[in-house]
C-alpha cells in the first residue's frame, strides 16, 4: 500500500484550512498518510488552528517558519525535510485543488510508476474556472516561455499540485534555487536525472476565502528561475 507524505505550505490561510482538512479526511482512499502544514509565520490566527486540529488528529502535523522574507518554496522545502514517507504529495492551501483528485494522482503515480505525476491545469485546452483572465494570460505565456527555452516535460510546469518520489529532492536539493514560488518547476528542470513524469488532468476550482499571493514579485522570481535554468543548461 503506498504511503504518502502530503506537504502544504500556508501563508494567511486560516479561513480555508478547516474545510480543506475536512476534505482530505473525507476522500483520501489510502489510510498511511500524513499531513504536513507549513506555515510561513502568518499573523491571521493560522498557528492557533493548526495547533488545534493537531491535538485532534494525529496525521497533522505542522511547522511554523519564522524567516522573515516568505518563501512557498522554502516552505515546502521545510516540509519535505520532514516528512516521514518516501511518497510526497504538494498542494496548496486555498483550496483551488481539489481533493478528490489525490486518489486519480495516486492512482496514476502508482500504476504507470513514475517519479512524479502533475495535477495538471491543461490550460491550453480545456476552461479553467479558478484563473481569472490576467493570470491565465499570464501562465499560458510563462508556460510558452518555460516550453521554448527549457524544452516540454510537462503540460503544467508552474503547478503546485503534484506527487513526487523524495528521493528526487534527496538527490537534486544541493543543485535547486530553493526560492520564489514554483517548487515544481525547479525539482523537474534542476534535476540531474532523467525522470518519468506524467499529466493528470485536475479539476482547478476557484479559491476559497483571501486573496492570490500572485503578484509582480512572484513572476519575476519565476522569471528569474527559468533565465538561469536557461543559462545553466547551456
Amino acid at each position: 500500500m503506498l504511503n504518502l507524505s502530503i506537504v502544504i505550505p500556508v501563508f494567511r490561510e486560516s479561513q480555508n484550512i478547516i474545510k480543506l482538512v475536512e476534505g482530505l479526511t473525507d476522500n483520501i482512499n489510502i489510510n498511511n498518510y500524513e499531513i504536513l502544514f507549513i506555515d510561513d509565520d502568518s499573523n491571521d490566527g493560522t498557528e492557533e488552528i493548526l495547533k488545534k486540529l493537531n491535538t485532534e488528529n494525529s496525521k497533522i502535523k505542522y511547522f511554523i517558519r519564522k524567516e522573515k522574507a516568505k518563501d512557498l518554496s522554502q516552505s515546502c522545502m521545510l516540509g519535505f525535510e520532514n516528512s516521514s514517507f518516501k511518497n510526497i504529495l504538494v498542494m496548496d492551501g486555498d483550496l483551488q485543488h481539489d481533493p478528490n483528485d489525490i486518489n486519480k494522482l495516486i492512482e496514476i503515480y502508482d500504476t504507470q510508476n513514475a517519479d512524479i505525476a502533475v495535477g495538471s491545469r491543461n490550460l491550453f485546452n480545456k476552461k479553467n474556472e479558478g484563473l481569472g483572465i490576467i493570470r491565465l494570460t499570464s501562465s499560458k505565456i510563462l508556460i510558452s516561455i518555460i516550453t521554448l527555452l527549457l524544452k516540454k516535460k510537462t503540460n503544467d510546469p508552474m503547478s503546485g499540485f503534484f506527487i513526487f518520489n523524495k528521493k528526487i529532492y534527496e538527490s537534486n536539493k544541493n543543485k535547486l534555487l530553493g526560492k520564489g514560488y514554483k517548487i515544481l518547476l525547479d525539482l523537474i528542470y534542476n534535476s540531474g536525472e532523467n525522470l518519468k513524469i506524467v499529466d493528470v488532468d485536475i479539476n482547478f476550482r476557484r479559491r476559497g476565502k483571501g486573496s492570490s499571493k500572485m503578484g509582480f514579485k512572484v513572476i519575476y522570481i519565476l522569471v528569474l528561475a527559468i533565465i538561469r535554468n536557461f543559462f545553466t543548461k547551456k
